[in-house]
């Protein structure tokens, strides 16, 4: 298993430590875009105000990819997750010692992240007493697992099956459709049976993308299934 296990973006940024080529910082890039929102998170929850927690969030990311912070990542825990809270822990910690938080602008990375929209998703998060790490936990879970419905969905629209996909992928872990196989296969014309074969090819196709993106997080094939059940547990939460 190990030896078919393809380079993934973690996997190679963990690799390069702080030499990072082009490769490694795009690998990092791509990562830190699509799961910036649990760090946003843990911010809010902690207190910080909407403009406060984009500053914080935009200048840890400028100084990630700019100094090479990953050199600190364990190849022996590597895990995408655990190291991005550790070390936005840190800048946090940095910055409650200056005056301000970083100021917007000027020559330093910044990526496209979408704060107004974090901020409407903030606003969705139960208010019960939930610390700022589980919050965190289960963002970061859910947003793996909209990449992933995502992605399945690009595929399904790229075949001209946009369509089918939505009236089946409420049959998904987490899918609140509660319409039966019949109801389903009337809506599309298609026999029920034929449209259990379909849900079973999609369930199949979706473990096979959840599987994937989460070892994009991890730096070996050993700690997809370990990563797999924390993500699972946070949905628990």
């Amino acid at each position: 298993m190990t030896g078919s296990f393809a380079p993934t973006r973690w996997s190679v940024v963990v690799a390069a430590g702080g030499h990072g080529t082009a490769d490694t910082h795009a690998a990092l890039t791509t990562l830190c875009e699509a799961y910036w929102y649990p760090l946003y998170a843990w911010a809010r929850r902690r207190g910080r105000a909407a403009a406060d927690a984009e500053d914080l969030t935009q200048g840890f990311f400028a100084e990630l990819l700019e100094k090479g912070w990953v050199e600190a990542a364990d190849p022996g825990r590597g895990r995408f997750r655990a190291f991005l809270l550790t070390a936005f822990k840190r800048h946090a910690g940095r910055m409650r010692d200056r005056e301000a938080a970083q100021k917007r602008g000027g020559d330093r990375v910044r990526l496209s992240l979408d704060f107004d929209d974090g901020e409407r998703r903030y606003a969705l998060e139960p208010a019960h007493e939930t610390t700022a790490e589980r919050v965190y936990e289960r963002r970061w879970a859910l947003t793996l697992l909209e990449r992933v419905l995502d992605g399945l969905r690009r595929e399904a629209e790229e075949a001209g099956k946009g369509g089918p996909f939505l009236a089946l992928c409420g049959f998904l872990p987490g899918g609140t459709d509660d319409r039966s196989y019949a109801e389903v296969a009337e809506g599309l014309a298609m026999t029920e049976g034929a449209v259990k074969v379909a849900v079973h090819r999609l369930r199949a196709r979706y473990r096979d993308r959840l599987r994937a993106e989460v070892a994009e997080t991890v730096a070996t094939p050993d700690e997809v299934d370990a990563e797999l059940e924390a993500l699972l547990a946070a949905l628990r939460i």
